[in-house]
């Protein structure tokens, strides 16, 4: 088949699938041969090469055949000369070592995918207690073989590693699977995109477009939240790709039953597959993860000395944000260099005195009832919610008395956070529980070790 006959074939293409559809998809392709049955078309993209395998070659094999050419099957490659056309080209930075060379054209770079961190893969990721389930789920859908559980979310408050194994999902997938059709993006990014293709009248090409991904994941979906046309949107990009046995990968601040504004249909599709919690960091680690970012520091800083009991102090100060931790550990090192001293107990709190004074251990009544709920191994949403069962009423009056005890919160505050009770109940509670500590050992023997979880 010559170019010539193949222009003629892409007229007939043009009446079927619509001027919008044949600028983007079908007029780019270039014909290269007929080889044993195969015809073979240059793309610009990996990910343009898989969009219109999935969604034209039926056609094109139709319309081939048609013209009197005996094709049993298309194919699509891309170029080994083919520049990127512009409006395919990332941001992203450069992958880390040992990533494949494909690995860069998975990533539906089209849609104007989050740059990925190289910083942020599993190498580079600290494991301990409150993460481990978390980081074991990620490693396993990093892995790219059958769906097991989908969507998997990922969840819990700021800088406790939601957005690193994101990332490191990614990075791996990139380096296991390049064929795969990789999508990383913020819940605010896919509104945008929603919104615009709304504006330019373009919703058919969204909806193809986030429908031939592979992976999806999108990052704080609690963005969506009260924004119905996206919600309802998300709902059924989502249903498209489990369909498909496609794998979603979500993250979130909150439990999906937890995020208000969130409609109940999407909260339900989100708690049909695993849902895990990455607990705040403990002590263990927290030094485990200023132990590795300095052997990180040293490789910039060669010869600096760190003094006995400074990492110690670190992880014990600075508690809440593993963010805030890994930025005083690179003021630290950077102050210590340039005035040429040693990082000792004086220079780091002469140093960091502003991030120690913030970092001051504040308790929250979102994490006492976290806290709470975990010892008790019950739900969040039981400890705030109505229900009277002894099972439940117990630890939620446990968690009033802490909130009174441990916090400066009024009682009408406190109430609000239990699920709008009024400040007489908070009140029944504490008093219950101080009733209970002198003649029921059990309660007494609680109420300390959650006292002293949440000051540690």
């Amino acid at each position: 088949m010559t170019n010539e006959k193949w222009g003629q074939l892409r007229q007939r293409l043009l009446k079927t699938v619509g001027q919008n559809n044949y600028t983007t998809w079908i007029e780019p392709l270039e014909f290269s041969r007929l080889d044993g049955g195969i015809a073979v078309f240059h793309v610009p993209t990996n990910f343009m090469g898989n969009y219109v395998s999935q969604n034209f070659a039926d056609l094109i094999l139709y319309e081939l055949n048609q013209a009197g050419h005996p094709v049993q099957r298309v194919t699509f490659k891309v170029a080994a000369n083919s520049p990127t056309r512009p409006d395919m080209r990332t941001s992203s930075p450069s992958k880390p070592t040992g990533t494949s060379p494909k690995a860069n054209a998975n990533v539906v770079e089209a849609l104007q995918a989050a740059p990925l961190d190289t910083r942020f893969t599993f190498e580079s990721f600290v494991v301990g207690k409150p993460n481990e389930l978390a980081h074991a789920a990620a490693r396993r859908v990093s892995e790219g073989g059958p769906v097991t559980f989908n969507p998997l979310v990922l969840y819990g408050g700021v800088g406790l590693g939601k957005t690193h194994l994101m990332h490191a999902i990614a990075w791996e997938l990139r380096a296991r699977k390049p064929e795969l059709n990789v999508l990383y993006l913020s819940a605010e990014q896919f509104m945008y995109r929603f919104v615009q293709a709304l504006r330019e009248r373009k919703m058919m090409d969204f909806k193809m477009l986030f429908r031939s991904v592979d992976v999806l994941m999108v990052d704080d979906v609690q963005f969506i939240a009260g924004k119905d046309s996206t919600q309802e949107e998300f709902f059924h990009t989502f249903n498209a790709l489990v369909d498909q046995n496609k794998q979603i990968i979500i993250s979130a601040d909150r439990a999906p039953g937890e995020i208000k504004d969130l409609e109940d249909r999407v909260k339900s599709r989100l708690q049909c597959g695993l849902v895990v919690d990455l607990h705040p960091t403990d002590y263990e680690l927290r030094l485990g993860i200023l132990q590795t970012k300095v052997q990180m520091h040293r490789k910039t800083y060669p010869g600096l000395e760190i003094a006995d009991g400074v990492l110690e102090f670190l992880a014990q100060r600075i508690s809440t944000n593993v963010r805030v931790l890994e930025g005083a550990l690179t003021r630290l090192f950077a102050f210590a260099s340039l005035v040429g001293r040693e990082i000792d107990m004086d220079l780091t709190q002469d140093c960091l005195a502003d991030v120690l004074r913030a970092s001051e251990r504040k308790i929250t009544v979102e994490e006492i009832q976290r806290k709470v709920s975990d010892y008790y191994n019950i739900r969040l949403s039981d400890i705030i919610g109505p229900k009277r069962l002894r099972t439940f009423a117990r630890p939620r009056q446990v968690a009033m008395y802490l909130c009174k005890q441990l916090t400066s919160r009024s009682l009408p505050e406190i109430g609000r956070r239990f699920g709008g009770r009024d400040h007489t109940t908070i009140m029944y509670g504490v008093r219950r529980i101080e009733e209970l500590k002198t003649t029921d050992g059990q309660i007494a023997e609680d109420v300390e070790m959650l006292r002293r979880t949440l000051e540690a």
